[in-house]
């Protein structure tokens, strides 16, 4: 499962996303959204891990081929150039804890998530703790 950037021909505009958003108790029963719900859950849980233990392998598998961080300065980073800092000790997460519950807004086949997180990180060998809210946005793909 990995969370996408949505671009291109599948994404929606504004209007078409206010329209079709719904929480996850509206799809097709309580049921089946929250199994969807559940497994979007997991698969940031697993992603967040797999950063922290460094196993790049896997983090490449969670993130999408357009992923792109934006970090707390407004710097962007691709999936590759993300992962490479990680593989090579430029940044190195101490700690990627969720805070809070995991938001999961379902639209269409796209999903949001928020929840609040605690990092510890070492980026150019200064330490660094941080707080903060994560939204993010991406096609569910049940892989």
């Amino acid at each position: 499962m990995r969370l996408a950037k949505l671009t291109g021909p599948r994404a929606k505009s504004p209007l078409e996303t206010r329209m079709t958003t719904r929480s996850v108790e509206d799809k097709e029963g309580p049921d089946v959204a929250a199994g969807e719900a559940e497994a979007i859950r997991a698969a940031e849980r697993e992603r967040l891990r797999s950063l922290v233990e460094k196993d790049t392998e896997r983090a490449r598998q969670l993130h999408a081929d357009d992923f792109q961080l934006i970090t707390p300065d407004g710097a962007t980073l691709s999936k590759d150039q993300y992962l490479g800092a990680i593989a090579c000790g430029e940044l190195d997460y101490v700690v990627f804890g969720v805070d809070s519950p995991i938001d999961v807004r379902l639209h269409g086949d796209a999903a949001i998530i928020r929840y609040r997180s605690t990092i510890e990180v070492v980026f150019h060998m200064q330490r660094m703790a941080l707080h903060g809210w994560h939204d993010d946005l991406g096609a569910f793909d049940p892989q």
